[in-house]
């Protein structure tokens, strides 16, 4: 028969096996950032992606249809060990990758240093909804069809016109791209965020003054000018083109104003929502 002590070192040995086992499931979850010190003692976030690598072929991929160059500023949301930061700033750029696992942060830091691009990258562990976007020229991400979604608005709101956001693996429902590429199994998909045209201009041309009205959907246009019905509408950034009353009309927007080469436009009356008003699925 064991003794109390014996009893008690046994309980002891169980308790702790127990703990082992549950700490280790933890660890192993894909549901949750990577055990350190630091998310044992005082636990670890819960992701909204699971951490999935991007192979080097489709991290260049991106970054070249992004067209990714010195002076450009790249944000990689979900940025795991850093790659695509960093091979955006052994091109020239700066990028700063956000995640909320600290365990990868720290990881992609050190890759960093290793590549020699520390002083033109930055890694914050954070959740990538609460990270502003506004100064991005390019937005990069490896995420899920639903985060994809929630992100979308924020995109369209928060980056310039001509900004580049580019997907690995899944698109944005109705938003949809202005190019794709397939590299091995991977499919990547670009866009070039739109300026916001939506509303009433009166565009003055050789024939006179006439009133414009502009639907927006994402890149694509709807409206009238005068009396014709818009066709073939899109915006690319703040390039703007669109066939009306016979003719072809295509200029650059600037703010609330639109200029092509013998036509300018001025806007009277902004629509109140700037993402899209027609056919949205």
């Amino acid at each position: 028969m064991l003794s109390r002590r014996a009893r008690i070192a046994a309980l002891a040995l169980t308790l702790l096996a127990i703990g082992a086992g549950g700490v280790g499931a933890r660890c192993l979850s894909v549901g949750q950032a990577r055990c350190s010190l630091d998310t044992l003692l005082h636990g670890a976030p819960d992701l909204d992606v699971p951490y999935a690598v991007t192979r080097p072929e489709a991290v260049a991929a991106m970054l070249d249809l992004a067209e990714v160059g010195p002076g450009d500023h790249v944000i990689d949301l979900g940025t795991g060990d850093g790659r695509i930061a960093i091979a955006a700033a052994e091109r020239g750029a700066t990028a700063l990758g956000i995640d909320i696992d600290p365990v990868l942060v720290a990881e992609a830091r050190g890759k960093a240093r290793a590549a020699g691009v520390a002083a033109r990258t930055r890694f914050l562990a954070q959740d990538l909804f609460e990270t502003p976007l506004g100064d991005a020229d390019v937005v990069t991400m490896f995420l899920l069809p639903e985060v994809n979604q929630r992100l979308r608005p924020r995109l369209l709101a928060e980056l310039r016109p001509g900004a580049h956001v580019v997907s690995h693996a899944f698109a944005m429902g109705a938003w949809q791209p202005d190019g794709e590429a397939r590299v091995g199994g991977s499919r990547l998909y670009h866009w070039v965020v739109p300026a916001q045209v939506a509303g009433r201009w009166t565009l003055r041309d050789a024939a006179g003054e006439h009133a414009l009205v502009l639907r927006q959907a994402f890149q694509r246009l709807e409206g009238s000018l005068a009396n014709a019905r818009l066709t073939e509408g899109r915006v690319r950034g703040e390039q703007i083109a669109f066939d009306a009353g016979g003719r072809r009309y295509s200029g650059m927007v600037s703010g609330e104003r639109m200029r092509g080469e013998d036509w300018e436009a001025v806007r009277t009356e902004a629509q109140s929502s700037p993402a899209s008003s027609f056919h949205q699925r």
